[in-house]
């Protein structure tokens, strides 16, 4: 037992408080999908600040209690890999993310079984949470438009995606179809595109 100001609390009650305190500390890019404010990011960063890139399939999600800090609510993600970008991920990639707004934890945060996504992940906390750079600006969801091509937008629609890309793009001497998107800064952007640009900043980091 340990006294402190004139109250006792337990080793295991300390322990659970000082844990509570790193994950807050260490998690706070975790934050909800939903009214998260996170500083706009354009592509060149957000694969920067990517420890792991994927591209697959969701094959199951689920909310509930983070197993060590039952207090906070988390979203727990398996996707089936189609291709890896950045980094190495089994055939099988599960992360968990925390959720602090009640309308994720009912719909897992926008996380459907079925979606086809490149994700772009940070580096895993010390109690295992993990998020796409930049929330919602690191999560592409994979779609086809009314012609049929498969377009990838992330939560933001791409807004502001290549912007003050200019000098970075030069200075790594990205291909002439990399240089014309960031030059174009268009929103409309399709999956192979988004995933040879990606696949080029990776390698000329």
């Amino acid at each position: 037992m340990v006294v402190l100001a004139g109250r006792m609390f337990s080793s295991r009650w300390l322990a659970f408080l000082a844990l509570l305190l790193v994950a807050i500390s260490l998690t706070s890019y975790c934050a909800a999908q939903r009214g998260a404010i996170t500083a706009p990011r354009n592509l060149v960063e957000l694969t920067d600040g990517a420890e792991l890139i994927v591209h697959g399939f969701v094959i199951a999600t689920r909310s509930e209690p983070h197993p060590q800090l039952p207090g906070l609510n988390t979203v727990v993600v398996t996707l089936k890999v189609r291709e890896t970008l950045k980094g190495r991920a089994p055939a099988l990639y599960s992360f968990r993310q925390f959720i602090w707004d009640v309308r994720d934890r009912f719909d897992t945060a926008g996380y459907r079984k079925g979606q086809e996504l490149l994700l772009m992940m940070t580096k895993p906390s010390a109690v295992g949470l993990s998020a796409p750079v930049g929330l919602e600006q690191g999560r592409f969801r994979i779609v086809r438009d009314s012609a049929g091509n498969r377009m990838a937008f992330n939560g933001h629609a791409n807004a502001g995606l290549f912007t003050g890309m200019k000098a970075q793009v030069q200075a790594r001497k990205l291909s002439a179809a990399a240089s014309n998107m960031a030059r174009e800064n268009r929103s409309a952007i399709r999956s192979d595109e988004l995933v040879q640009f990606v696949r080029e900043l990776v390698e000329k980091k």
